[in-house]
């Protein structure tokens, strides 16, 4: 089988969404979205491999926030669960992404030439 034959999977989250992670203590918002893994192999190879994700899923960019600090994420699909009904996050780069929280999502900047 070839990486033409092989489906493309949607993602499950978008530019916008409010996702928590599903092992550790941190929470963010989908800022970028890479169909399937798009790291580097060093990356990935630091993640133990007990809880390594496969990398054959959507990877997503985070603006991440924990207790102590903000910061940016990279996370697979299966460690991700929805977490809007906890509300927006307080990550100071939120706003050059996106215009606001409009109570369920980020509503995404529209870009120059009206093309998001």
């Amino acid at each position: 089988m070839t990486q033409a034959d092989v489906p493309l999977r949607h993602a499950k989250y978008g530019p916008g969404d409010i996702v928590r992670h599903r092992l550790f203590p941190f929470r963010g918002v989908v800022f970028d979205v890479d169909p399937e893994f798009a790291n580097s192999e060093e990356w990935w190879l630091s993640i133990p491999e007990a809880i390594r994700p496969h990398k054959d899923q959507p990877f997503y960019h985070l603006l991440a926030e924990n207790s102590e600090s903000f910061y940016t994420a990279y996370v697979s699909e299966q460690n991700l669960l929805p977490d809007a009904h906890n509300g927006a996050i307080g990550h100071p780069a939120a706003q050059e992404f996106f215009e606001g929280f409009d109570g369920e999502r980020y509503i995404v900047k529209s870009r120059p030439g009206g093309v998001n």
